[in-house]
């Protein structure tokens, strides 16, 4: 970091061609005056950087700067229409600034909002809704509600990365921040405390293998019954096997192998939803080896309670989608059964219904519920979720990124309202085709749209506008506090 903002010398040139780039080295720009080096800023960008200007007008993006701050900056990465740097002096702090909860603050990767206090977080994640929506022409002018969890160990799921460094000395926790660079880690104050309470003895178990050089990463699972940990091992080492044996029994964890190497995982720290069905295929096609299990296969269950509606059990793997803040969906799940109010005998149909997080709680309504999800695994565990609680769900597998799949469906499933909940590429398909049904049919359903990208929410919704929808209600769900991702709700309606 010493070297951030600073000229580097250049190689001494050993050939012709290295003569010719120091000598263009030397005819570069210079770099910016130190005159042009304080700022003020302006705003925020959508990923929570500071944003100000230079005399010469040229924007750039400060790391951990906050708006009104006046700073000194240190330019890290020059481009030709925006620069990149971090604060190296800060001459006057906003009112907003806090001091962040997390020693980690800055290294780590992840949490990168924890400077600023928690309801200008919000009122930031506000704001970029409203921006996003107004880059596609459409304008909201009503109020922007906040789902939010009373606590910040929210997170139920996990993935730390391990490695050794060059003096041997074992690393786990997360990747810094746009590097591949691992942050060790002793605490992680946004982990739910049954998960937090293992760091520490996992960090004392890597430390006594035989070879901790071949662990991956490992994988952290929470659930209403029980904590899973799924270690990723680049080859099976025997010689470590009755260690993690152990580790299990005295942490009372459901404990799971894997072996070879895996390129399609994801990284749970990256708050960003994975297309399940993508994901499932590019395992199967890489020959992805199951998980091998201490003792018997956990039975994991997520448990939905709802005011007025007796608990939902919803049993899933460890590689499904779950939303990583528990208390958050269930507030999200109430919220989309107040905007549709289904009624018994009406037709629904969720699209990207993974488990049945919606399906299920909208079906004990009395509703009918089709739902359709791209990974079949998946669908198999809906259908045993609903017939387990006896609910009226028809679940099916279609690829919903397919437009003629997507027109076939809306022609044979007449729906009343309409709930997605795609991942992060948004679900444009879809949206194209409710709204070419809408013009050619006036067939023209509610939609409660949950989206983990506001951007691909708004081009979505502009597609839905174009159809003869409005959009009648915003909220955001702070899903992931201290960091910059969100979840959005909206509730779109026919126009007339």
């Amino acid at each position: 970091m010493a070297m951030l903002g600073k000229r580097r010398p250049p190689r001494p040139a050993s050939n012709k061609s290295g003569l010719a780039r120091q000598e263009s080295a030397k005819q570069a720009p210079k770099a910016e005056t130190s005159s042009e080096q304080v700022l003020i800023i302006e705003r925020l960008a959508h990923d929570g950087r500071g944003v100000g200007h230079l005399p010469s007008g040229k924007a750039v993006f400060v790391d951990q700067a906050l708006p009104g701050e006046r700073i000194e900056i240190a330019t890290h990465v020059t481009r030709k229409r925006f620069d990149e740097a971090h604060i190296r002096e800060r001459l006057s702090t906003a009112a907003d600034r806090v001091t962040p909860p997390c020693p980690h603050f800055g290294h780590c990767g992840g949490c990168d909002l924890q400077h600023l206090s928690v309801p200008a977080q919000r009122e930031h994640k506000r704001e970029v809704v409203r921006e996003l929506l107004s880059r596609q022409g459409l304008t909201w002018q009503g109020d922007i509600d906040t789902l939010k969890s009373d606590s910040d160990a929210y997170r139920r799921r996990a993935r730390l990365g391990v490695n050794v460094d060059r003096e041997g000395q074992v690393l786990m926790g997360f990747r810094a921040q746009r590097s591949h660079r691992l942050v060790d880690i002793a605490s992680c104050c946004v982990l739910v405390p049954e998960l937090q309470a293992l760091i520490a003895p996992l960090r004392d178990l890597l430390g006594s293998l035989k070879s901790p050089r071949d662990i991956g990463h490992i994988e952290l699972l929470a659930t209403p019954d029980t904590c899973v940990v799924v270690v990723r091992q680049l080859k099976e080492q025997p010689q470590d096997a009755e260690r993690w044996k152990s580790f299990a029994q005295e942490q009372g964890v459901a404990l799971g192998m894997r072996s070879g190497r895996d390129n399609v995982g994801h990284d749970s720290i990256d708050r960003e939803r994975i297309d399940s069905d993508k994901l499932a295929k590019a395992k199967s096609q890489a020959g992805a080896p199951e998980a091998h299990w201490f003792g018997a296969p956990p039975v994991l269950n997520d448990t939905l309670t709802l005011a007025g509606f007796e608990p939902l059990t919803l049993e899933f793997s460890p590689g499904d989608f779950l939303q990583v803040n528990a208390d958050v969906n269930q507030q999200m799940v109430a919220q989309v059964i107040q905007w549709l109010a289904p009624q018994k005998g009406q037709q629904l149909l969720d699209l990207y219904s993974g488990i049945g997080n919606f399906s299920l709680p909208i079906a004990a309504t009395g509703a009918k519920v089709h739902a359709v999800e791209g990974n079949p695994a998946m669908v198999a565990r809906l259908a045993a979720n609903a017939h387990r609680h006896q609910l009226p769900v028809n679940g099916q597998q279609a690829d919903l990124n397919s437009r003629e799949s997507v027109n076939a469906l809306l022609k044979v499933i007449p729906a009343d309202a309409v709930i997605l909940d795609p991942p992060r590429g948004g679900a444009e398909s879809v949206c194209q085709a409710l709204a070419k049904l809408s013009a050619k049919t006036h067939q023209r359903p509610r939609i409660a749209y949950v989206s983990c990208d506001p951007a691909t929410l708004a081009r979505d919704a502009a597609h839905l506008m174009h159809g003869g929808y409005r959009i009648t209600r915003v909220v955001v769900a702070d899903m992931f506090v201290h960091t910059a991702h969100m979840e959005t709700l909206m509730l779109l309606e026919p126009s007339v």
